[in-house]
């Protein structure tokens, strides 16, 4: 496959504008010198500090820096999914806009997904620059959570520094919040050489961070979500039904072993309690209602997968 460029470099970004000029010279510098063609797609994700004007600016400078603006504000997945889209290089680069990913990384980054052959290669911030209590403990907690749901070995899965084959972003659908889970996506879609390298990463030069402690309890929602349908999506059946037998089943034992033991004292002349004076039987109907409850859903679940529109979507690696 032909490709425009040979990186697709994307930044998605948000009140950014003072690091704009300093961070494009930057790219531009260190892709000469490399003899590297490439393409700057700047994503404005609804910015209110003049960054798309700056862009435009930019632009005019030079023809390699593309833009793309949003009315407002939708997060960091809709500005990748747009860029993705959009990108026509062999590889694809994506870094954040606050100067706190090295452009110098880009060449190795670049070597590693054409020499290699690696799918996708995600920085690893061994050295990060932020705040210890509010940004480094958190982080090591969620990517230890992340690794032990997803069976990928990364340090740092949330590095906004990250390569990827063209055919990769193009195979991947990013929504909600999932830009942190993308080498997730990347191994359910059937690209499974994931590695990662050690990036520099530098202190923020100029703003405020866009991103509070609150993300890290979204993460772990949106890993649980991610998980679920990557695993069920086109057989929930499978969760739905399995959890649905076994809540019967466990009801309907509790319920025979309450009539049993009923009958077993009768016969013993030993004092009882009426089976609805016990609450174990209260437990166990419950109990049935749920499993009802669970496998019905199953079904429903099943009825809205056959009629999905993508029940059939499968990456096809090659065909002659």
């Amino acid at each position: 496959m032909e490709y425009a460029k040979d990186i697709s470099i994307l930044i998605p970004l948000y009140n950014e504008v003072e690091s704009l000029p300093e961070l494009t010279a930057w790219i531009r510098r260190v892709l000469e010198k490399e003899g590297l063609s490439y393409e700057l797609l700047m994503i404005d994700d609804g910015s209110t500090d003049g960054s798309w004007a700056k862009i435009k600016e930019l632009s005019a400078e030079n023809p390699d820096i593309h833009g793309i603006s949003f009315r407002r504000n939708y997060g960091k997945s809709a500005a990748l999914y747009e860029g993705f889209a959009a990108a026509k290089g062999r590889v694809v680069i994506t870094m954040d806009a606050d100067l706190q990913d090295s452009p110098d990384e880009i060449p190795e980054l670049y070597r590693m997904v054409t020499e290699e052959g690696w799918d996708v290669v995600s920085g690893w911030k061994q050295h990060r620059q932020d705040n210890k209590l509010t940004k480094n403990l958190p982080s090591k907690l969620y990517n230890a959570t992340a690794r032990k749901v997803t069976g990928i070995k990364l340090h740092d899965m949330n590095c906004g520094l990250k390569a990827y084959k063209n055919e990769v972003v193009k195979s991947i659908e990013v929504y909600g919040e999932m830009h942190r889970y993308i080498p997730y996506l990347a191994k359910n879609a059937g690209y499974g050489k994931i590695t990662e390298k050690p990036v520099h990463h530098q202190k923020r030069k100029y703003g405020t961070s866009k991103f509070g402690i609150e993300r890290f309890f979204n993460g772990v929602l949106d890993l649980m979500s991610l998980w679920f349908l990557s695993t069920f999506g086109k057989k929930p059946m499978h969760f739905f039904g399995t959890s649905g037998i076994f809540m019967f089943l466990l009801g309907g034992i509790m319920t025979v072993w309450i009539i049993v033991a009923k009958l077993v004292h009768q016969a013993q002349g030993v004092r009882y309690r009426a089976v609805t004076d016990q609450p174990l039987f209260y437990l166990a109907l419950v109990a049935v209602i749920l499993g009802v409850l669970l496998f019905l859903a199953g079904f429903i679940g099943e009825m809205i997968a056959r009629s999905s529109q993508n029940r059939n979507d499968y990456n096809v690696k090659e065909r002659f």
